[in-house]
């Protein structure tokens, strides 16, 4: 399955590689004619979208995308939560699924893009200065904040696809867009929902299905 929100990118590919194929083939060109088909499958996986079965444990916040844990660690003041906080941040490599979820229940407070640079995110300077764009995620019911999400733009990454609205309510897994040709994601959540991190740096997770947190407080919207 590919994902919908690279439906132009995908096509474009597929419509290539037969056509390069075809020419291939009409000039003789027959030990060439795999060549195309190898780069179009190459260049489709990066948009497949795989089928994800959420975990239902209560009080858990999955991975928002495929990759490898790069950094752990305490954040004095987030202001779109306007104190601490605490961020999982994960780097997707070409290779991994591009797709994102939610990483948990709850309703779009606010999205924030924000224009930038284009530097490689292993750089911890470029994920703080390049193009992204910030979900904050509240309770449906409370309103307080339960996560954010800051999807961010890499050295080879030049969009980002944010298919929500505000004021949409999302499900736990649910798919939330996509950052085309890998790069990074953050996720925040609230010191408050005193979260205990499940993952260590340098560890592999799936989006959807990964445990990243768990949260002890009962307001928080992944309980629910």
């Amino acid at each position: 399955m590919l994902s919908a929100y690279a439906r132009n990118e995908w096509t474009v590919i597929a419509v290539v590689g037969v056509l390069l194929t075809l020419s291939a083939v009409v000039v003789g060109w027959w030990w060439l004619a795999p060549l195309p088909v190898v780069l179009a499958v190459g260049g489709l996986l990066f948009f497949r979208d795989p089928v994800r079965k959420p975990p239902t444990q209560r009080g858990v916040v999955l991975a928002v995308c495929d990759g490898r844990v790069s950094s752990v660690h305490e954040v004095a003041h987030f202001e779109p939560f306007d104190g601490p906080a605490t961020c999982v941040r994960v780097f997707m490599s070409v290779f991994d699924v591009h797709l994102n979820r939610a990483p948990c229940h709850g309703r779009v407070a606010s999205i924030t893009h924000h224009d930038g640079r284009h530097g490689n995110t292993l750089n911890p300077q470029s994920i703080e200065d390049n193009e992204s764009t910030t979900t904050v995620l509240v309770h449906h019911g409370k309103g307080h904040p339960v996560a954010a999400v800051r999807q961010v733009a890499g050295l080879l990454a030049r969009t980002i696809h944010n298919a929500l609205d505000v004021g949409q309510v999302v499900q736990r897994g649910q798919r939330i867009g996509i950052i085309k040709l890998g790069s990074t994601t953050e996720l925040y959540l609230p010191a408050g929902l005193e979260p205990t991190v499940q993952v260590m740096q340098g560890q592999k997770v799936k989006a959807g299905v990964t445990v990243l947190a768990s949260v002890a407080s009962g307001d928080a919207q992944a309980r629910d």
